[in-house]
């Protein structure tokens, strides 16, 4: 049995999903206009894949592959707006996943880091990047707990995990005025997303708003 033109998404119908995305963008408190061009630009449907394809555009995280998943698109917004990265900034991204953060990030920075415990995360992550010609980003399967010190200092920092403290290691590799974006939390219930800015004295904490991730692991994953 054949397909027929009905059964497939029209141009039309994927311009209508696009623009209602970004409306719910706005409406959540996405409005630096650097990262919704960004997100215009980065078609999250490349990296939502199988049976939860078609919620791509959707505001709600969905599963990936090793247990892990893809934020939602307002909290990858505002995660972002946050960080408030400029052109000429080198970014650490400590959990790739899906890459769909780092490839936004890829449109706002010089350059990209962007770190996962799992390898085949990396690899499917680092053919996307391939494929979209994202040439500035760089993925690296480590633990992204001790950061990357042979890169170091960063004048960005975004983990995508929960850790119970911002992790001493990646505060350490902040560069002075620079900002680092986590979520903070001793539960997958309680957790609280954290603006970090290391000043010539310390680091100065702000609470931005309640999250929900999986927790930072240490340590190299099994997949």
């Amino acid at each position: 049995m054949t397909q027929g033109p009905e059964d497939e998404p029209t141009s039309d119908l994927l311009a209508e999903r696009k623009m209602r995305f970004l409306f719910a963008l706005r409406t959540r408190g996405v409005t630096d206009s650097r990262v919704l061009t960004a997100m215009e630009r980065i078609d999250r449907g490349l990296f939502v894949r199988g049976i939860f394809a078609d919620r791509a555009y959707d505001d709600m995280p969905l599963p990936i592959a090793c247990g892990q998943t893809i934020s939602q698109p307002s909290v990858v917004g505002l995660m972002t707006q946050a960080l408030q990265v400029n052109p000429r900034d080198t970014v650490l991204e400590v959990g790739t996943g899906s890459g769909y953060q780092a490839a936004i990030l890829s449109q706002l920075a010089r350059r990209v880091y962007t770190v996962d415990r799992y390898r085949r995360l990396v690899r499917e992550a680092s053919e996307l990047f391939r494929q979209l010609d994202l040439v500035n980003i760089t993925a690296i399967t480590a633990d992204g707990s001790h950061g990357l010190p042979d890169q170091a200092p960063f004048d960005r920092i975004l983990v995508t995990a929960a850790a119970e403290d911002p992790p001493g290691p990646l505060l350490e590799q902040l560069k002075p005025g620079g900002i680092m974006v986590v979520p903070v939390g001793q539960s997958d219930a309680v957790q609280a997303l954290i603006k970090v800015t290391r000043t010539q004295s310390g680091f100065d904490y702000e609470e931005l708003r309640p999250v929900r991730f999986v927790p930072l692991v240490e340590g190299i994953g099994s997949e």
